[in-house]
């Protein structure tokens, strides 16, 4: 194998952190290639629960090199407090294990005071950021006005790219958001506080890709969010602010399209979102609020309680096209049990038109309704499950409905939170 793309295949929280941390334990090097600290994976390794903001799940595999690459934002308060976090439980952080691309954007306080005053001004009609100046930091990185990790080596550069950055800014702060301005000074010396400590960590991650790839071994390049959370792609302008498809691996890590063996895609066996935008399935019922207290549907990253449906095969069959997706991990599928009856989003109707696809046009995902197939539910208890054999009719029969309406085999099944509490089929089709 060359590289191994994950992708959540909905609006995130699909179970991401758990599958990075299972592949993790065949791949030489593991790469977070978008996003920043909005995103948050959960692993769950025997009695310990740890929660990843920008930090690779490879970290918990002790022979593996994690690298933050050139898409991410990062957030230095953020990357210091996980490390230090990590380090606590007796992992290896050390730069010999952990390296940031020197070409990675970095998050200014700046940019979660706009990211803040933005959502305020859009009252009603926000879109659902976490406040963490993600959106700003990636229009910077559009305007060619960024800071980037390489440039903590170079103070007085630094200062000159803070001091134009804060003319701009200062003035939308102060005229248009009412907020206070920014020093300048102050800005530049909070950030070389905390310099000495990230400037280890600043390596050659192409170099360190290249040479795997170059030898043959695994690579393993995870993404945060969700594909429909993708800036080109998503239900937009409910969206992140990058590239969330598998083709944003390689903008985001370095590595050419040709290393790309495989894509995974992990699916919730019931549909989530976090925020705002258009959600067809979603149940503002007794089952939407059973879905989100037994899937304990809060946000790893901010706490918020995550919109609960039906599973929604249109949204995934999107997602198999516009990735390549080569086999589903299906997540939570222990959730449904005691459910007596399951449901399936298998098209929509839009003005009177049957769709088998997600309509592209602005505001129309709102408008549809969906169509819905019913299969009997399971009462079973399959927690921790592991094995196919042992798992009821029922739910056997909802995986292959799910595997025909999306065209893409279900190869694992979690059945809890656990690495161990996970059923491999090994059914892909060539």
């Amino acid at each position: 194998m060359s590289a191994r793309v994950i992708i959540g295949a909905q609006w995130g929280d699909e179970g991401k952190g758990k599958f990075a941390d299972i592949f993790s334990a065949d791949a030489r090097v593991i790469a977070r290639y978008q996003g920043g600290a909005n995103a948050g994976h959960t692993i769950k390794v025997g009695d310990r629960e740890i929660i990843l903001h920008l930090i690779p799940s490879g970290i918990l595999r002790e022979d593996a090199k994690c690298a933050i690459g050139n898409g991410v934002v990062l957030d230095p308060e953020v990357f210091l407090a996980e490390i230090d976090s990590l380090a606590a439980e007796g992992i290896d952080v050390s730069p010999r294990r952990l390296a940031i691309s020197p070409k990675a954007h970095i998050i200014m306080p700046y940019h979660k005071n706009l990211d803040k005053a933005r959502e305020a001004r859009r009252g009603s009609r926000k879109i659902g950021t976490t406040g963490r100046g993600i959106g700003p930091c990636y229009e910077d990185k559009a305007c060619r006005i960024g800071i980037r990790a390489g440039d903590l080596r170079r103070p007085e550069l630094l200062k000159s790219k803070i001091e134009a950055a804060l003319v701009e800014k200062n003035a939308l702060l102060r005229d248009l958001y009412k907020f206070e301005p920014m020093d300048a000074e102050a800005v530049l010396e909070e950030l070389l506080k905390l310099a000495p400590r990230i400037l280890p960590y600043i390596q050659n991650t192409d170099a360190e890709l290249r040479a795997a790839l170059d030898k043959g071994e695994n690579i393993l390049l995870e993404g945060a969010q969700g594909v429909h959370l993708d800036i080109d792609h998503g239900t937009y302008p409910y969206v992140t602010s990058s590239n969330t498809v598998a083709g944003g691996a390689t903008c985001g890590t370095s590595l050419p399209p040709s290393a790309i063996d495989e894509v995974v895609g992990i699916a919730k066996a019931y549909t989530t979102r976090v925020g705002g935008g258009p959600f067809p399935t979603e149940l503002l019922d007794d089952t939407g609020r059973y879905l989100q207290a037994k899937g304990h549907e809060y946000g790893a990253t901010t706490g918020r309680p995550r919109r609960c449906g039906w599973l929604d095969a249109v949204v995934l069959r999107e997602s198999a096209r516009l990735n390549g997706i080569d086999r589903f991990a299906l997540t939570k599928l222990d959730v449904l049990a005691n459910l007596p009856r399951l449901q399936i989003c298998s098209a929509y109707e839009l003005d009177g038109e049957r769709l088998d696809y997600m309509p592209q046009d602005e505001g129309d995902l709102a408008r549809v309704k969906p169509v819905y197939e019913f299969l009997p539910g399971f009462e079973d208890d399959i927690s921790g499950c592991e094995k196919y054999e042992d798992l009821p009719e029922e739910a056997k029969n909802y995986i292959a409905r799910i595997e025909e309406l999306a065209g893409v085999p279900v190869d694992w099944i979690s059945t809890g939170p656990k690495r161990d509490e996970t059923i491999y089929r090994g059914v892909r089709q060539e």
